[in-house]
């Protein structure tokens, strides 16, 4: 599996919002939609604001490819949901990221249950 380089990983990491886009059985690209973004350690998480039937959560894992684009970085991506094994560091990031913007904003994306709108993106191999 490919990996994210250093300065990958933080662009993208302090990158405010990521655009997501997912690949239609053509092979095209979807129209990119704007989320927010976090890293922990040395990956990089999103999350559906609007639970797990959110257009572009739902086409993601479905497709399981796409792109991203955030910090100067654009790259082929691979989506893998994840779950409660993750979801104290990713709620943790968010409240350190985003918390500025508004404890009621950022409870849409933190908290019980939202370890199911949880995505990985990882690199695709060349």
């Amino acid at each position: 599996m490919a990996t994210w380089t250093p300065e990958e990983l933080d662009r993208v990491g302090r990158a405010e919002e990521l655009q997501v886009s997912s690949v239609r059985p053509d092979g095209s690209l979807r129209p990119y939609v704007t989320i927010w973004v976090v890293r922990v350690g040395d990956e990089i998480f999103l999350r559906s604001a609007y639970g797990p039937e959110n257009g572009w959560f739902r086409r993601a894992l479905a497709s399981g490819r796409g792109r991203v684009r955030a910090g100067g970085v654009e790259k082929d991506v691979t989506f893998e949901q994840v779950g409660a094994e993750v979801r104290d560091a990713v709620d943790a990031a968010y409240h350190e990221k985003y918390d500025s913007h508004g404890r009621r904003i950022v409870a849409m994306v933190v908290g019980e249950g939202q370890e199911l709108t949880t995505v990985r993106i990882h690199p695709s191999q060349g």
